[in-house]
């Protein structure tokens, strides 16, 4: 049987931890001694014991137990969940009421009986694993609460179909997979849906922005770290890839990530086990990996700047995402969408609409996509005072106007012609929103198409 816990000992006796040593040595994991009270707090940032045995009372104090409370204090505040357990040859009731009111875990009167140690310290060290596992499993239902509710995949564009379609073929298949789209396009929503409707949606889902992540911070925030780790770790923190284990692990603009940190992450997904920061430990992950970009991320391979073995194994599928300019009619569904949130959010009450208005969204690029949009209807919502939302409402970004070529035809006719085709493409084949995009009436498109 693997032997489990570390225990640390501190006790003014050397005959004390030479006995106790040789006892618990063949019972647990490793076992550290000090005559030292002021080594504690070092030992607790190296050696990161399970239990801590502590003397009460030292030289300096051998009855009061004074010193042993003032060790007490300062191990709780460097780890507020340590195990302590008190050892003194003076025991009475009152002091072991005020130990445990203290904080510490249990009491132990000297000489021990061997028994009686050996089953207290395998409570404290199961209580210390108990402590740490609730931690994992508050930071899991913090995330697991953030995506209780189904993601909406707002469109009926022949892209998006194909989009939900991929998405419920993927519902039994628990492979990684990269996203690719353009900013905006709602890749973090696409994400949400893989996991709501995996074999995990259970389990927690859990996010990383590493475009907002400074590469300094990018392991402590992955893999977690222990108290002192680092000058401002004052206290420990899971880190996201052991939150998700069980679950799936997002991490949106992948492509942001330098080589050396590409590296520590393919480690981490080929061995399926991570380290914190500050510790030797080693802790096993089962996570499902998601992942996007709105990079080139098959160029950054060619270019150096992307590792491919980390790409193998991040796109065992691929999705990609379309822009908003090539989902029709979706632009106006999104537009619905979006004003009814805001009108209730603001208490407004816009009806819809003008022809104008909808016909000044659907010529528009969205360069920003879905995020441009949803901003752009808040805008409009928040500065309307009309029954229908006019096209004066919508403040948007100038296009650049195109340049046209030498070459470039200026034919009347084959203008026309490609103004028309642009039209029923962005309409997905609607002719009545495709002559409205153009402004005539459905009957001249007609006239228009038999010319063609």
């Amino acid at each position: 049987m693997e032997k489990e816990g570390k225990i640390l000992i501190v006790d003014d006796n050397e005959d004390v931890l030479f006995a106790l040593n040789l006892l618990l040595k063949p019972h647990v994991e490793k076992v550290k001694v000090s005559t030292q009270p002021s080594q504690i707090t070092r030992f607790m940032k190296e050696f990161e014991p399970d239990v801590i045995l502590l003397d009460m009372n030292f030289k300096q104090d051998a009855i009061s137990g004074k010193e042993g409370f003032d060790c007490l204090e300062q191990i709780l505040q460097t780890d507020k969940q340590a195990v302590v357990i008190f050892m003194t040859a003076y025991a009475d009731t009152d002091k072991a009421v005020k130990a445990i009111k203290a904080g510490a875990t249990d009491f132990i009167s000297k000489p021990w009986e061997k028994e009686k140690i050996l089953a207290t310290l395998s409570t404290a060290i199961k209580l210390r694993q108990s402590r740490r596992e609730i931690n994992k499993l508050k930071s899991q239902m913090t995330a697991l609460n953030a995506t209780l509710k189904m993601p909406v995949i707002i469109g009926q564009s022949p892209a998006m179909k194909e989009l939900e379609k991929t998405i419920t073929q993927l519902a039994e298949i628990d492979a990684n997979i990269l996203i690719l789209g353009e900013n905006g396009t709602g890749k973090d929503l696409v994400a949400r849906a893989l996991h709501y409707h995996s074999l995990r949606q259970d389990k927690p889902f859990v996010t990383i922005d590493l475009g907002s992540i400074p590469e300094a911070l990018f392991e402590g925030e992955i893999f977690g770290f222990e108290k002192g780790a680092f000058t401002d770790a004052h206290q420990a923190k899971v880190g996201r890839m052991e939150v998700a284990t069980g679950g799936t692990l997002f991490l949106d603009e992948i492509g942001n990530l330098s080589l050396p940190m590409q590296s520590k992450l393919l480690t981490a997904i080929e061995k399926k086990q991570i380290s914190r920061l500050g510790s030797t430990k080693i802790t096993p992950i089962d996570i499902r990996l998601i992942c996007a970009t709105n990079s080139p991320i098959h160029q950054l391979v060619e270019e150096g700047r992307f590792r491919q073995d980390l790409l193998y194994r991040i796109n065992t599928i691929e999705i990609h995402i379309p822009p908003l300019r090539e989902r029709g009619e979706d632009v106006l569904l999104l537009a619905e969408h979006f004003m009814q949130i805001f009108a209730r959010k603001y208490k407004k009450s816009p009806k819809g609409f003008s022809k104008e208005a909808r016909q000044k969204l659907m010529m528009y690029s969205w360069p920003g996509n879905v995020r441009e949009l949803q901003h752009a209807i808040e805008r409009a919502v928040i500065l309307s005072h009309t029954p229908l939302l006019k096209a004066d409402d919508f403040i948007l970004t100038p296009q650049p106007e195109k340049r046209m070529e030498e070459n470039e035809s200026l034919n009347l006719h084959e203008l026309e012609q490609n103004a028309i085709e642009r039209a029923i493409r962005r309409c997905n084949g609607n002719l009545t929103q495709a002559a409205e995009l153009l402004g005539i009436s459905r009957y001249a498109l007609y006239r228009k198409l038999e010319k063609i």
